[in-house]
């Protein structure tokens, strides 16, 4: 130890006295009165008695230790480190869980790295405090921070070759609070062999000391549970609690306390879970120290040693709760703020009260599983014995599959074992192996594929994003991101986007509108042709209607409600595409829009969760309000530390607002229109109005329907992973019968729930400012004169564009 210590000091020495002289002056002056007071103390001290002498080495010990720990706590000439400061162990930072708060009041789910959630002491088992205090620190309400006799029953123990622990509960609560054995630095002296060590139990003593000072036992116990960790995942006692036994803390019997308690010593070890037997003979042990203590009769803890250990064990996950595509939308969402603020949602322990609402999310999830799989037998039974993925020509795309699993994770391995396309990597992929995959009446259900029959199996699924929002305050109340959040984390609301099809003929309409054409207006439902340049060539575009018939002279009204895209078409041309574009972005679409003809029947991508929010615009009298996710924000402390900016804006006249509304409701009124099919439902017993657009892609593979009353709008698409997967006919494959149905279902147990009868209602019959425009012209067809499948089928005029 020598070798180490003198050229230690003699370097330090030196490096002082060049960097600081007149201190190192100081010290070094001090330093000698000291050497001379000291042996003039041992002159003294030769002259004592032996029973003075004894003392007199015990007071010197003494003053030593209190010096050396001040010392090591001041970190005296940089020698010991950093230790925790008194700010520190007065505010403790723990990572906490945060909590997602639904508008109704439930807890949907949570964000946490960690999952801890804090408990008082009040809310402790007193049989979990006996178990712990008996077992871990016996003498834990008669020491100060230090067991000193438990640190020298702990250094017999290591004389005589059989090591145990030491640690009073504060220590271990040091331990887990300041992680002092590796977030702190052990200064000069830590280099040193055998010191470092030394330094940091220093460093434990020394903070249990001042956290004794600062906190009764009470609060020590109670951070000490709500600190440490449990095992699998489990840190606090409230997490532990319910991981393993599915019970409030405070509902803790001696039995499961003495599980609990018997984790500490070595978590995966004396886990019930990995290790039964050794949890079981761990779990006994506490018991009979309860039993040794008088806390619990002998005859009692015989009893208790012969059960079982009654295990009700399950990991929270944080994706597990409601409403997962919602909350990693959330999470996504609140990114930039917590790059602004400092806060991390993860580890702060905040509580997020959202504008989401569990009844309507329900709803919504209920009427998603109840139509998608119905949706999935037509699917199923459509292209049975065939492959859906097809080009436009109808022919099944080679190499689709394996295109795909170049993607996968388990193809780069393979690649990265056996080279680039080396036998071996199509040899393994065409393997069988044991997998989970997605089934409607298992949900997860255990089977043996390949990857390639493994994509091949799940690219047959149809897929879906539903939403729903209040257009006046921009809340949104339900999101559905898909049929499975476990197999498909993509979400269909937010992150998707696809071609709207005809419900991007709002954006036009409105263009119109607001240009000076009004619902009455007519216009010639015929055959259109459209010049246009691209890339430096001429091109002509002729779109047709779904059905490829024409109606002659039809108002606006009706073309909109039947979904003509002649008309549509010719609205877009006089007004132009970029003018089109601009009432988009205006509305609420963000997504870049392209400039070209049929653009104007939807072949531009954009998402649901901003098609939803232009209609809402639309309802909203032309104010539109972006949507919003959270109400509020809390800190651990209840402080509000968030509420949203109001954004509501009015983008477009009240008039055209209302205009374009009365064309909306005229899906409902107007003769064969789209939004019709929503009398399959019971709806229209409840005094609410309906509008709503349908929309189709020109191959069917998106289907969309938004839905719209006076209170509520919520919109559905409905489509294949990729573009190539979809429905080969219109009759299978249409909005109006694959999207609006899921909207039928939601809206059918939304108005009949009385809880949440405020969303029924009627447009209002009178506007609040003058309208200019002809608006309440009503089309009549006789009877005799529709075709005998629009009789039967009355939604059948989708759009169509090339």
């Amino acid at each position: 130890m020598q070798k180490y210590i003198l050229p230690f000091f003699k370097s330090l020495s030196r490096k002082l006295q060049e960097v600081l002289p007149k201190p190192f002056s100081f010290l070094k002056g001090l330093f000698l009165r000291l050497i001379r007071w000291r042996k003039a103390r041992m002159q003294r001290f030769k002259s004592l008695s032996p029973r003075r002498k004894l003392a007199n080495i015990g007071f010197t010990l003494t003053w030593m230790f209190i010096v050396y720990m001040i010392m090591v706590d001041t970190n005296f000439l940089w020698l010991f480190g950093k230790s925790p400061s008194l700010d520190a162990i007065g505010n403790p930072e723990q990572n906490l869980v945060t909590t997602i708060i639904s508008a109704d009041g439930e807890e949907i789910g949570k964000f946490f790295t960690e999952n801890r959630t804090p408990v008082e002491f009040d809310e402790i088992s007193p049989k979990l405090i006996e178990a712990l205090i008996y077992t871990e620190d016996e003498r834990f309400y008669r020491h100060f921070g230090i067991d000193l006799q438990g640190v020298f029953a702990a250094f017999k123990d290591i004389l005589t070759g059989n090591p145990r622990g030491g640690s009073t509960i504060t220590q271990q609560l040091v331990k887990n609070m300041f992680k002092t054995r590796n977030q702190y630095s052990t200064g000069f002296l830590g280099s040193i062999p055998g010191l470092k060590l030394v330094i940091m139990k220093t460093k434990e003593w020394v903070t249990a000391v001042k956290i004794e000072l600062f906190y009764t036992k009470e609060e020590i116990l109670t951070m000490y549970l709500n600190t440490v960790d449990f095992g699998s995942g489990s840190y606090g006692i409230y997490t532990a609690a319910r991981t393993y036994f599915k019970v409030h803390p405070s509902e803790l019997t001696y039995l499961q306390s003495a599980t609990l308690v018997g984790l500490l010593k070595a978590t995966t070890f004396y886990s019930p879970v990995l290790n039964p037997e050794r949890s079981l003979a761990r779990r006994n042990v506490v018991l009979q120290n309860l039993a040794d203590k008088e806390i619990i009769t002998q005859e009692n803890c015989d009893l208790l040693k012969e059960l079982p250990l009654q295990l009700k064990y399950s990991v929270e996950r944080s994706q597990d709760g409601e409403a997962r595509y919602f909350r990693s939308h959330l999470a996504r969402f609140l990114e930039e703020w917590e790059a602004n603020s400092g806060y991390d949602i993860y580890n702060d322990g905040l509580k997020i009260y959202v504008t989401l609402d569990t009844r309507l999310q329900q709803y919504a999830e209920e009427a998603v599983e109840k139509q998608m799989k119905t949706l999935q037998k037509r699917f199923f039974e459509h292209w049975r014995g065939q492959n859906p993925w097809r080009d436009e020509n109808d022919e099944e795309i080679a190499g689709f599959v394996e295109n795909i699993a170049r993607k996968t994770r388990h193809y780069a391995y393979l690649v990265k074992t056996f080279g680039q396309e080396n036998d071996s990597v199509w040899y393994y992929l065409n393997e069988a192996r044991k997998m989970k995959v997605f089934d409607y009446e298992e949900i997860s259900k255990d089977t043996m594929l390949s990857t390639l029959d493994s994509i091949r199996y799940m690219n047959h699924f149809l897929h879906t994003g539903f939403m729903a929002m209040e257009p006046a305050t921009g809340h949104v109340k339900a999101w559905v991101g898909d049929i499975n959040y476990d197999f498909w984390q993509y979400d269909k609301v937010a992150q998707s986007k696809r071609q709207p099809g005809s419900t991007f003929k709002l954006f036009v309409y409105t263009a119109a509108i607001d240009n000076g054409a009004a619902p009455c207006d007519k216009r010639f439902d015929q055959p259109v042709k459209w010049e246009y340049m691209e890339k430096g060539e001429p091109k002509v575009w002729e779109p047709k209607n779904a059905d490829w018939t024409f109606r002659g002279n039809v108002t606006l009204k009706y073309a909109f409600a039947r979904s003509i895209n002649t008309v549509a078409v010719q609205l877009a041309k006089e007004i132009g595409i970029p003018e089109v574009i601009k009432y988009a972005h205006k509305l609420g679409i963000k997504t870049p829009l392209e400039d070209m003809p049929s653009t104007s029947l939807g072949s531009s991508d954009v998402s649901l969760y901003e098609l939803l929010n232009s209609f809402g615009t639309i309802v909203n009298e032309g104010q539109r309000t972006d949507p919003v996710l959270v109400t509020r924000i809390e800190d651990r402390d209840g402080k509000v530390i968030y509420t949203p900016a109001k954004t509501t804006k009015r983008v477009i006249p009240y008039e055209t607002a209302w205009l374009v509304t009365e064309l909306l409701k005229g899906g409902m009124t107007e003769p064969g229109g789209t939004s019709q099919a929503l009398w399959e439902w019971d709806l229209f017993r409840y005094d609410t109005d309906f509008g709503g657009k349908t929309g189709t892609s020109s191959n069917h593979s998106d289907a969309w329907y938004v839905g719209v009353t006076k209170n509520l709008i919520a919109g559905a698409w409905v489509g294949g992973e990729h573009r190539s997967v979809h429905f080969r006919t219109g009759r299978l494959g249409e909005g109006s019968r694959t999207a609006l149905p899921i909207y039928g279902l939601f809206m059918e147990k939304v108005l009949k729930d009385e809880s949440l009868k405020h969303y029924r209602g009627r447009f209002p019959t009178t506007p609040s400012q003058e309208i200019s425009k002809k608006y309440k012209c009503q089309t009549y067809i006789p009877r005799d004169t529709v075709p005998e499948m629009e009789e039967e089928e009355p939604v059948v005029d989708e759009e169509v564009f090339f």
